[in-house]
């Protein structure tokens, strides 16, 4: 009898538990509650890499989100709350860095091998094509 109580107990806080993880922001309006929606999508969790920190449970993006909140509530721009995140993790930190000497090969990269992709299935069609041509020739 006694494991039922107890058992009971422990299952009648498992709630509560869950409802302690749940980061509850309060805003003076719609609009920084809006912001602070479109920026915690925005910046990446520098810990859980390919998460932003609005989809992170690290604890580094609880701090994130904190500042975040905190920042909005002070006034501050997007781009400054953007800035300073950088300023502090770098551009990998946001999933838009900008276009600079450090950042050029995340925008080249992928332009150079698209470029190739499509050269080398250029290059491939007209192999193809000339070998059908001359086999026709070979057969007359």
């Amino acid at each position: 009898m006694k494991r039922f109580f107890l058992s009971a107990l422990l299952a009648s806080l498992l709630p509560v538990a869950a409802l302690a993880a749940i980061d509850v922001y309060q805003f003076d309006n719609e609009q920084q509650e809006q912001r602070f929606r479109v920026l915690t999508e925005e910046l990446r969790c520098p810990k859980c890499q390919n998460q932003s920190i609005s989809d992170s449970d690290a604890g580094i993006a609880q701090d994130m989100r904190t500042r975040v909140h905190s920042m909005i509530l002070e006034g501050r721009s997007d781009d400054e709350i953007v800035d300073y995140f950088v300023s502090r993790y770098g551009d990998f930190v946001s999933y838009r860095p900008p276009v600079n000497a450090q950042t050029s090969v995340l925008w080249l990269v992928p332009l150079i091998l698209l470029g190739g992709g499509g050269l080398l299935i250029v290059m491939l069609l007209r192999r193809a094509s000339a070998k059908a041509n001359d086999d026709e020739g070979d057969a007359s």
